[in-house]
């Protein structure tokens, strides 16, 4: 029998019917005659009753029977007990039913039994990266590249299960070994390039990303990754080309589609997204996440609510427990203004869902703009008197009663939310905001600098310590430094504008304050306080019918704005 006899899995090439009588005659001619000892490559199946055994095993593997072929692997392996081949092989079989326990065994007995065994520590090292075992994979794989420095895949395993244990460098190490041993590694390159992203060194990431397309065009995931990393970085529109490339050449490339349309959502180019979508549905209407991405590319765009909720409906016809899809269709229903059944739908998201706390904060703000606020704080108080610790329902709840003039009802439960949310900046913006309209200005500036030490840049916190401050004419130096802090965050923000203006009117800079204050009302000419600013910059710099004009405009916008109407009553004209 000659030696590539025993490898009867890589000799199948035909048809399963000649394989069949192939293995008939292996089994019969097996216990006539094994190789001459010096033929057997080590590992293999060594006497004739064992391999007997191994070749009915392999019968039975290809017919899919794979309880029966086990049952003969351990019959081989009771005549070949120290075969690492036959304990791989079997090891094989029990990962396919899902009984990794037994495969580990196998393996770590194979390598006892033959250390330098490569093919028992690859499966094995593979093994224990799945089983979420890195260090031990780890160690495995250094094993095998000790043994056989030349293995390829060996370096780009040892790296993947670096990079899972958040070994960076490590993981840099071996592929920058690997690579300089092999430049035009395609996988070398892109698993170089996840790792520098898993680094967040995404300049590094983007580079290797586009070595690999360049040393391999048409790899896809390579190319899937290197938009993702575009859309994550905010450049959508670089994602959208890359994409748009490829699918000339590539134009059924289904995933590749996909992703354009996610880019193009991610862009807020809607009805573009949508018509990637609906192409891909017309090759394949069973995808349910492009039908998904379809429907919420309708509701998203803002014109196509109907559409919207039949691609919903549609996609709950055949799943129907999909809560995401759900959650999606009540928004559709709520933007047209069928607030019954958007709560109808809301009310089908079961409380062990991770959307339930946002689809029950979603009723209470339906409840509270078709103005039965009383039920809005009902509903929630009930989420929170259940136990909930979800800082959703604390922070709806707070807002709801401070938007009912309950402050000290709105103190108490924010405070309660905090104390089992410490760390949510929400809740402490929000109680920073209720400290301030009851007149608490120390305790809201306290709130705000607890925010602040959670998230040193929250824009908001920045710009809410120093409008209190330019509003008080206090400390007016440090308000200007974290007014223009928050305003580096966030260049276009109207009332962070206004915030600076306000500063420089209080330091009477007043040229410097009316030029951010029309900027200001420029982003935002409905709002009274901005209004109010400006004119009284005007009215400083002697500018009085500019600053009469600027009132008017704000009291135009606010009719019952008290405050304009006093400044207007305040200013007396020669002509009148």
């Amino acid at each position: 029998m000659r030696r590539h006899e025993t490898h009867i899995m890589n000799s199948i090439q035909t048809a399963k019917k000649i394989f069949l009588v192939t293995v008939a005659l292996l089994c019969a001619a097996a216990c006539a005659s094994l190789p001459p000892e010096e033929d057997q490559k080590e590992g293999y199946v060594s006497s004739s009753e064992g391999y007997y055994h191994y070749s009915r095993g392999v019968l039975f593997t290809v017919e899919g029977a794979i309880d029966r072929a086990i049952g003969e692997y351990e019959n081989a392996l009771r005549f070949d007990p120290e075969s690492p081949y036959l304990m791989t092989e079997l090891a094989g079989l029990y990962i396919q039913k899902k009984e990794m326990d037994r495969a580990v065994l196998l393996l770590e007995r194979a390598i006892e039994a033959a250390p330098e065994y490569v093919d028992s520590l690859v499966l094995l090292g593979s093994l224990y990266g799945n089983l979420k075992r890195y260090e031990d994979a780890i160690e495995v794989y250094k094993k095998v590249i000790g043994i056989d420095s030349g293995k390829r895949e060996a370096y780009l395993f040892l790296s993947l299960f670096y990079r899972e244990n958040k070994e960076y460098d490590e993981a840099v190490a071996v592929l920058n070994n690997l690579l300089s041993m092999d430049p035009s590694n395609a996988m070398g390159s892109y698993y170089l390039a996840k790792t520098y992203a898993a680094m967040n060194r995404y300049d590094d990431a983007e580079m290797w990303f586009q070595k690999t397309l360049d040393i391999k065009p048409d790899f896809r995931p390579a190319l899937v990754d290197l938009g993702v990393l575009y859309r994550s970085r905010d450049n959508s529109e670089k994602a959208v080309v890359i994409y748009g490339d490829y699918l000339r050449s590539h134009p059924a490339d289904v995933q590749v589609r996909f992703e354009l349309g996610n880019a193009l959502m991610k862009s807020k180019r809607y009805d573009l997204a949508a018509g990637e979508f609906e192409r891909i549905l017309e090759w394949d209407s069973s995808l349910a996440d492009a039908r998904f991405s379809l429907a919420l590319a309708y509701l998203l765009g803002g014109t196509d609510y109907d559409k919207a909720i039949a691609e919903f409906l549609a996609l709950l016809r055949e799943q129907p427990d999909n809560e995401r899809a759900i959650y999606f269709l009540a928004s559709a229903y709520e933007k047209k203004g069928q607030y019954g059944d958007a709560i109808k739908e809301l009310e089908l998201i079961s409380e062990r869902s991770d959307l339930y706390a946002s689809a029950r904060v979603r009723m209470g703000f339906i409840l509270k703009t078709t103005g039965n606020v009383s039920e809005a704080i009902e509903l929630i108080r009930r989420e929170v008197e259940k136990g909930s610790k979800d800082p959703e329902f604390h922070l709806f709840l707070g807002a709801l009663y401070e938007e009912a003039g309950r402050l000290d009802d709105a103190e108490d439960i924010l405070k309660r939310g905090l104390s089992l949310s410490p760390r949510d900046a929400d809740l402490h913006y929000r109680l920073g905001i209720v400290y301030s309209k009851g007149n608490k200005h120390q305790e809201s500036i306290e709130q705000m600098e607890a925010l602040l030490k959670l998230d040193p840049d929250n824009a908001d916190a920045l710009n809410f310590i120093g409008y209190s401050y330019a509003d008080r004419g206090e400390r007016l130096d440090e308000a200007e430094m974290l007014i223009k802090k928050a305003l580096q965050l966030k260049p276009d923000n109207g009332y962070i504008i206004d915030s600076l203006g306000w500063v420089y009117f209080r330091q009477d800079r007043v040229a410097l304050a009316i030029e951010y204050l029309e900027k200001a009302l420029d982003l935002l000419p409905a709002d009274p306080a901005i209004a109010g600013h400006l004119g009284d910059a005007y009215k400083k710099n002697g500018q009085i019918e500019k600053a009469l004009e600027i009132y008017r405009k704000g009291l135009d916008h606010n009719p019952d704005n008290d405050e304009l109407k006093e400044k207007i009553r305040d200013i007396h004209l020669p002509s009148e």
